[in-house]
């Protein structure tokens, strides 16, 4: 039984059968050059995913992502340090240099001359935030990405990849940045860019040397060993940013599930209530700032909603009341009430007079009108008439 298991799954993970290392290799080294239709191609695809961003349609972007070359020059990187090619590695960079410029150049034209102004840029934003989720999508892409320009039925792999890569949109906000100076978009973008050709390249590599494509040359072992420690250290200050990154996202993440359940557990407070509330994780500690209406707290019912705030996991001071919105309630006797109805039962009567002396007014002179206009008609004489 355990030697048919075994046979089993080497059956299953068996890819020798599947691969085409030498049509794979032919074509990586073909794909990464841009010359001809292929700027073109780029400069559109980058152009319409950048009215995807100007217009927050994600639908756009992810056609623009499909139409984009951008993968090429990434995977011959990758491909060219798994086989050491030097003149592919030359190349590679070379042609993804020139990918990088076009794609800034035509995305920053594009905002420059674009008339839509962008108040809430969503999916813009989500590109200047890198986590460590990033590094997972760009490398678990890259493995997708060599397995399917390996195997002999080629299949959409490559399409998927190239979405969930997202490699385009990040070149776009940093054309958009460059268009409003703005250097956080610039920064964030480039570097949500690099962390996802780095680690496809990584992907590509590791795929490469898995497969067993065959060397173009053999290096000495020194120089690999110090390749090796070079790749690991850039690899290394990629990925503790995004840790980081990804950590204080998922804090923000937690906070507004404890601050939306503290709200809905407390939207009723003695006579006052919570109408609405908002959460800033811009400050340090992260706040929530709840609007009171109805008739204002106590100070028993204030510090029983911190103390609700406390059981939800957030401090004191992270929760803002704000309470511009209740009255304030006193206790009268009754017979001040009934002072009151009465002062405000006098005061409508007395509007009601004034409304009536004005009606009566216009009636008079309505009346005084009529009777003038009567007499006129009695003094014209017949002949003035039969005129």
């Amino acid at each position: 039984m355990p030697g048919k298991v075994t046979s089993f799954l080497r059956s299953l993970l068996n890819m020798s059968d599947y691969m085409d290392l030498e049509g794979a290799g032919i074509s990586i080294r073909k794909n990464i050059y841009f010359r001809g239709p292929n700027v073109f191609i780029l400069a559109c695809a980058i152009i319409i995913a950048s009215v995807g961003l100007n217009v927050n349609s994600i639908p756009v972007i992810i056609g623009a992502m499909l139409i984009s070359p951008v993968m090429g020059p990434i995977l011959g990187f990758g491909f060219s340090l798994g086989v050491l090619d030097r003149q592919l590695l030359k190349d590679s960079l070379t042609n993804f240099g020139v990918m990088v410029v076009i794609s800034i150049l035509a995305s920053t034209l594009y905002f420059l001359l674009s008339p839509l102004n962008m108040e809430h840029p969503t999916e813009l934003l989500a590109r200047t935030n890198p986590t460590v989720y990033d590094v997972l999508i760009a490398l678990f892409g890259g493995f997708a990405g060599i397995l399917e320009n390996s195997r002999k039925e080629k299949g959409v792999v490559l399409s998927g990849v190239a979405i969930a890569t997202a490699l385009m949109p990040p070149l776009c906000t940093i054309g958009y940045g460059i268009s409003i100076l703005n250097l956080t978009y610039i920064l964030g973008a480039a570097y949500l860019f690099l962390i996802n050709s780095v680690f496809i390249a990584l992907a590509t590599f590791i795929g490469v040397k898995y497969l067993g494509y065959p060397a173009v040359s053999a290096a000495p072992g020194a120089r690999a060993n110090l390749t090796g420690r070079a790749v690991a250290v850039v690899l290394l200050i990629l990925i503790v940013p995004s840790v980081f990154s990804a950590v204080d996202i998922i804090k923000d993440s937690n906070f507004k599930i404890h601050a939306s359940r503290f709200v809905e557990g407390n939207k009723s407070i003695g006579k006052a209530f919570i109408y609405d509330y908002e959460v800033d994780s811009s400050t340090d500690p992260s706040t929530v700032t709840v609007y009171l209406a109805g008739e204002r707290l106590s100070g028993e019912e204030r510090e029983r909603l911190y103390a609700s705030a406390a059981e939800h996991g957030l401090l004191r001071q992270q929760v803002i009341i704000r309470d511009e919105a209740t009255t304030q309630i006193e206790h009268v006797s009754d017979s001040e009430i009934i002072r009151g109805v009465l002062e405000h039962s006098d005061k409508q009567i007395q509007a009601l007079k004034d409304s009536i002396a004005v009606l009566n007014a216009r009636l008079s002179a309505a009346q005084q009108k009529l009777i003038r206009d009567s007499a006129l008609l009695k003094n014209r004489t017949p002949d003035t008439a039969g005129e």
